[in-house]
């Protein structure tokens, strides 16, 4: 990929791409470098800017043999071909079911990191103790929800946010400000545990994700409560309840993550004998 040059290009849907009317990694580009920073991905070129890619919910960059390319696929909203510098060439699609996401260029590096100040947090996988204390210190909101928070941390989604705070035993709906240090250090070693390990796998394949190279991935077969309200906790054996935060689906073990929930969520729903009490 590195080194490539684009040889075709083309967009599928002009209202995935900001600004309006720009056509991210013209013909004629050469993909210089590969940057990330939480869920979004930089494909730098020598000469034509750069283009931030939002992969959204359902979003994917998919790199394909063009030979080998499928039929064409509507959930396909732009598409490139890609020649390397021995000559042979790819088709690179950007796929999004969902349409959560979207492309978006810029003339420059300097340029992106200047969008990303103050709108993105430090990269999940190496998150601050620090800050992440300082973080939740200053807000009532609940945990959860400042982990989804992409101006606190940046690379935390809803599934990866309800299995670090399993592993770390900290209940999601408590409020922030009322976390200790020792539970934001077990916090963050989770996250990064929790995300390296999703790396590993491919990611977690609920619908209809894919790896860049159209494999399913497969952390979904470890995943310790995400998908598993009212049954039993892999840990204590006890029901895992299922609620909503800011229209989230949300799992935990009220037994296994103890704590008061910073207030009442919507959607709230009770099962087996514990009668939805979280304070364990």
């Amino acid at each position: 990929m590195i080194g490539s040059r684009v040889v075709h290009a083309c967009v599928h849907r002009a209202d995935m791409v900001l600004p309006n009317g720009a056509m991210p990694l013209p013909k004629g580009a050469r993909i210089r470098a590969l940057h990330r920073h939480g869920k979004q991905l930089v494909l730098e070129t020598r000469r034509h800017g750069c283009v931030v890619v939002h992969l959204g919910m359902s979003g994917s960059l998919r790199l394909v043999a063009e030979a080998q390319e499928p039929p064409r696929d509507p959930h396909v909203h732009a598409r490139w071909v890609v020649e390397s510098p021995g000559g042979s060439r790819l088709a690179l699609l950007h796929r999004d079911p969902r349409r959560f996401g979207w492309l978006e260029t810029h003339p420059d590096l300097a340029s992106v990191h200047q969008a990303w100040r103050g709108r993105l947090g430090p990269d999940a996988l190496d998150p601050s103790v620090a800050r992440l204390a300082d973080a939740f210190a200053r807000t009532q909101r609940a945990v959860k929800a400042v982990l989804l928070d992409q101006s606190v941390i940046a690379g935390i989604g809803n599934i990866y946010a309800d299995e670090a705070l399993f592993r770390a035993r900290v209940n999601p709906l408590q409020a922030a400000c009322v976390l200790e240090h020792p539970a934001c250090l077990r916090l963050v070693k989770a996250i990064r545990w929790v995300l390296r390990r999703a790396v590993e796998h491919g990611g977690s394949t609920i619908r209809d994700h894919r790896t860049a190279d159209g494999r399913w991935g497969s952390f979904q077969r470890l995943h310790r409560v995400y998908g598993r309200g009212g049954q039993p906790c892999f840990r204590c054996g006890n029901t895992l309840e299922s609620t909503r935060l800011q229209q989230r689906a949300t799992v935990f073990c009220p037994t296994c993550q103890p704590g008061r929930p910073a207030r009442r969520p919507e959607g709230r729903r009770r099962s087996g004998s514990l009668q939805g009490r979280v304070d364990g």
